[in-house]
This record gives structure tokens, sequence and C-alpha cells, in this order.
């Protein structure tokens, strides 16, 4: 805990800090509930990167927490290997939010400054496509700014090591201790864009980039030949977001001809002002999607996020009804095409997921004889495992990956999620299955009568602020020493505690050690196979609490998961 005081003069008071923003920082010099909450503590690395609230402050993201990030990455980069740094560089793309180009080239400038190359995108990329150039360029890392599919007042800052992938450990507590042990915003160095330009220092990419990049994503296509495809209707919305331009260049470079994207939310617009919240996992967000669709006759509404790794869809089945398949739904259909489809897979083929993904997908696996990995959340360790395969440590050969908040990566062109390449394929699943009579709703329902009628939902609380960020971990100590032996009228045969690294068997009375990285989330297994998953969100201020459940038919299991969730939700506010 900061003196929050004592930072707020310190920053009101610097000379690394512009006047207009001095100024700014003293106009809420007696509003002491706010200063408070700018500066009672700093923003920290979580599963996505450095991501907060815009604003002037240590607890906010501004040019000078960006540039102190951007240093902090630099005197890691440095300690690990100087010359490989200097000599390779590193690669920076952003997204449409509001203050991603000038957090971006301060960025670069905090590079140039320290004798680093940096390849800056020309204008605003996807996320995937920053992945995808870090191994293209053969830099040493990567960083994007972006918040991802976070509220119009966030954004926020990724980075990525030489194999395209978000920094893991070691790497991960390496760059966050030169962060933190940065003290001084005087200890930064930046230079103008002149003369990072003059140096050779700032090198602006772009086309080739764009082109090569979209190469990679064409050759992850599975069904190429599908009758009528030019004409199969798909509605597509970037939100407002970095989508537009590569997923209509795909879509129309696949042969699909009758692609319509709808109109208000088609350019790049970092106040979203037909949704405000640009997140493909709401519903509401296809309204205006759904509208296009009704008038052009489509059945499937596809929409990604701001920086486009996300992909969410909407389709209507055949009594008219328009249903929004959650992220497992959509892993769920994309792993069975693609291990139906997909030629050529692997004897040692891998599928892999996180431990809050639906325990569906295991069923899913064991009947193609694929290998399912789970990870922790995030999806830098789905990418971790990607190379871990590449380099032996573990046997297996990447086919999938997926977490069910709706990030999906098909091929490892990119390391991280991607939602191009998804967009395509699920493009091409949904053109294929109207070929052959059938349709996504369809589809899905098979599965869940071969495999079972599961289901899955998520409870979001949000706790903001200082009092905030203390009754979350509250509610995560009381769970973690006084943890019921009965959760909805169930007994608890298994806890999983990721923070201590432990799977306690209660019916056996054993507990082995998870072979995870330490993580503050907790998992309840119930006698009946029910999953509750209690984890604080990495990158907003919330709690989530994760639900898995599996009954006989489809009106059994979602009364099961509505009863589960109200039950839970009660439970949880008694702590």
């Amino acid at each position: 805990m900061k003196d929050y005081m004592k930072e707020y003069e310190i920053w009101l008071n610097s000379p690394y800090i512009d006047k207009e923003d001095r100024e700014e920082l003293a106009s809420i010099r007696d509003n002491k509930k706010e200063i408070e909450e700018r500066f009672y503590t700093e923003l920290e690395f979580g599963t996505g990167g450095l991501r907060g609230i815009r604003g002037n402050g240590i607890n906010r993201i501004n040019k000078y927490m960006i540039r102190k990030a951007t240093q902090g990455f630099v005197n890691y980069l440095l300690e690990v290997d100087a010359e490989a740094v200097r000599k390779k560089g590193v690669v920076i793309a952003y997204d449409c939010r509001i203050g991603s180009v000038e957090y971006s080239l301060n960025t670069a400038l905090v590079l140039a400054a320290n004798g680093i190359p940096a390849y800056l995108f020309e204008s605003l990329r996807s996320t995937p496509e920053l992945s995808f150039a870090v191994r293209e360029l053969g830099t040493q890392a990567g960083i994007v700014v972006t918040a991802s599919h976070n509220p119009v007042e966030y954004n926020g800052y990724k980075v990525y090591w030489n194999d395209g992938a978000q920094c893991v450990e070691p790497h991960a507590s390496g760059i966050v201790n030169g962060f933190t042990n940065i003290k001084d915003l005087g200890e930064i160095k930046l230079i103008s864009e002149e003369e990072a330009r003059s140096k050779g220092l700032l090198i602006m990419v772009g086309k080739d980039l764009d082109d090569k990049f979209m190469e990679a994503v064409k050759k992850q296509q599975i069904i190429k030949d599908i009758p009528n495809k030019e004409n199969y209707k798909i509605i597509y919305t970037p939100l407002h977001g970095t989508g537009r331009v590569p997923v209509q260049r795909v879509l129309d470079e696949c042969g699909f001809k009758s692609v319509f994207t709808v109109p208000s939310q088609e350019m790049p617009d970092g106040t979203f002002p037909t949704v405000g919240y640009a997140n493909p996992e709401d519903p509401a967000v296809f309204k205006l999607g759904i509208k296009l669709a009704e008038e052009k006759g489509s059945s499937i509404v596809m929409a990604n996020d701001p920086d486009a790794d996300r992909l969410g869809i909407a389709v209507k089945d055949k009594k008219g009804n328009w249903l929004y398949p959650n992220g497992n739904q959509v892993g769920l259909l994309l792993m069975e095409y693609i291990l139906k489809f997909k030629k050529n897979i692997p004897s040692n083929g891998a599928v892999i997921s996180t431990v809050v993904s639906t325990p569906m997908l295991d069923e899913v696996a064991k009947a193609h004889g694929v290998k399912m990995y789970r990870t922790l959340t995030g999806f830098k360790f789905i990418g971790e495992k990607i190379k871990q395969f590449e380099d032996k440590v573990l046997d297996g050969t990447y086919v999938f990956g997926f977490e069910e908040s709706y990030g999906y990566l098909i091929g490892t062109h990119a390391r991280d999620k991607d939602a191009v390449v998804t967009t395509m394929i699920l493009s091409e699943m949904a053109a294929y299955y109207e070929s052959i009579g059938t349709d996504i709703p369809s589809e899905l329902d098979k599965m869940y009568e071969k495999y079972g009628w599961y289901r899955e939902g998520i409870i979001a609380v949000t706790m903001s602020g200082k009092d905030g960020a203390e009754e979350i971990k509250k509610i995560m100590k009381t769970l973690r020493e006084n943890t019921p032996k009965q959760l909805l009228d169930q007994d608890i045969v298994m806890v999983r505690d990721f923070e201590l690294q432990i799977e306690c068997d209660k019916v056996a009375c054993k507990e082995i050690k998870l072979d995870l990285p330490k993580s503050n989330v907790l998992q309840f297994i119930l006698a009946d196979g029910t999953y509750i998953t209690a984890r604080p969100s990495g990158t907003e201020p919330k709690i989530k609490y994760y639900f898995a459940v599996k009954s006989d038919s489809k009106v059994k299991a979602d009364k099961k998961l509505k009863e589960s969730m109200v039950e839970f939700g009660e439970f949880v506010k008694g702590l």
C-alpha cells in the first residue's frame, strides 16, 4: 500500500510530468478519495499485462506509466541479452483505443533512447498480427498497446517474448521487477521522434507483414471447395476495432463474396459509440448485426473485440430464434470440426485449454484420440505449451487451443488468440454445414447428445477501487481457509488450490502437487460432477465464479446450471 498523498505530491511537482497534466492533478487537490484511488497502489502486470483506467496517477494508464513499463521491460531485456535486443529490436502494435497512438509512440521512443530498434506499425493492427510479427521479423520481443475487450475508459500494454507468446516465467517476474525497481521517472530514457528516426532506431512496418500474416492465416483452411460458398451470407462486425481490414480481406480471398459488415460499427473508434462495452461475450453487441442479418437473410453474425483476438457469434436456429453460443460452445464446435475434418493430424496431436473451460473437452479429446492439456487462465500459458511441444519438453503437436473467454487459435502462425483465423474457420464451418443441410445449433446439439449435456456459466462481480480489492482478497481467503464440506447440497470431493499448487482428493484423503504455476484460483468439484471455480480477474476489478454442470437432458442441464449459480451466489454474499 502506497502513501498516496506522498505519491500525489511527487507527481504534482515532478519536472517529468507535462505542465497540463500537473495542472489536472492540481485540480483534484481537494478530492482526497480521487487522489487515493489514483495513487494508493501502482498498476501491476496481470494475466494480460498492464491494464487500467486512463488518467494521471500511478494506478492509471498514461504515457508516464507506459514509459515506466517500457523502461522496466528494457532493463530486463538488456540484462538477459543486451547484444540480442540491440541487434534484433522490438516490434510494437496498437489498437483503436483512446491514447493508443500516443502510448505506442512513447513506447518506441523509450526503446530507441536505450539503443534498441523499435519496429512500429504504421497504423492500428490486431494483436494476433503483432504476435506473428515478432517471429516473422525475428525480434527479441513485442509490445501491443490495447485493453482488449475492457470498457471504453481502459487502455493497456502487453509484452511478448521472442517466441511470439506473452511473457511467462521466468521472464514475467523479471519484467515485473524491472518495472517496480524504477523508483523515479527521471530514470526513464526518452528521445524525440526526430532523433529516433535519424538514428535509424524507429522503423515503420506495415503492408509486407500484413501480406505475410494473411498468407499464414489462409494456410489454416480445412475445407476449401464448399458448394455455393460465394453466396453464403455472413454478417460481420469489428465493433469499431482493428478486425475490419484483415477479416474482410481474408474472407474475400477465401471465396466468401457475400460478407456484409455492420456500417455503423465498421470504422475504428475508441469511444465505441454504438456499444460502449465492445465485448463479444455480451449478446447486446449483436443487436445491429442481427438487424442487418434479418435484412440480408443471413443466419450468422460474427463480432470481434477491439484488438481482434476474440470472437463471438450469434446464430439463427431452424425455428428462427437467435442464439448466442458461449465461449465454451464455440470452442467445442471448432474442436469437433477440426478433429473431424483436418487431414494428417499426428498421433501425438494435442488440444490445449484452461482449468476453467468445460469438462466436456476431455470427452471430445478422448473420442478423437488426441491429448488434452489444461493451463491456467491466460493465453500466454497456451503459447508456452506450444513452445514446449516444439522444444520437445512435452510430447505433443499443437492442433487447437482456446479459452472459454472467447479466445481461439487455429495454427501456430501466432502464439496468442487470433480472431482473424477463427473468423475464417467459423465462416468455413458454417458454410459447410449449410451445404450438407445442417447448421451450427443442430451440430452443437448433436455433440451434447453424443458427449453429455454440459452447461457452463459465469458470475462476474465488479469490485472497484481499494475497497473492492480488499473485499476480493477477503473472499478468496475465506474460501481457502474455511472451505465448507458441502456446496449446493453436494459433498465437495476435490479441491484444487492453484495458489498452494495442491489438489486435495477428499474421498481418497490424499493430496498431489499440481504441475502448474502459482495462481490465486480455487476449484471445487462436487459429488455430482459440478465444477465451481473462483478466480479474481487479472485485468479487471472483478472476481469471477465459473460453473460447469452435467445432466441427462438439455432442460435438466439448463435448470441445474441456473439453480447452482443462484444458490452459490447467495452463499458467497454470506461470506
